[in-house]
């Protein structure tokens, strides 16, 4: 993360909550990984972005 501690913890806070809540993430985080509700990884990281915006603003 290259010295940017501040963001490095803004990153992983939003992966974290993403995966705690459930709702948007891979086949591979689900407690079932037959799981239709699993999304791609684009859909996770587009979770994960939308987390960072809300918490910058």
């Amino acid at each position: 993360h290259i010295e940017e501690k501040n963001y490095a913890d803004l990153l992983e806070s939003a992966i974290a909550e993403n995966i705690r809540e459930g709702k948007y993430v891979t086949y591979d985080l689900k407690p079932h990984r037959d799981d239709p509700t699993a999304v791609g990884t684009s859909e996770f990281a587009d979770a994960v972005v939308k987390k960072i915006k809300k918490a910058r603003s």
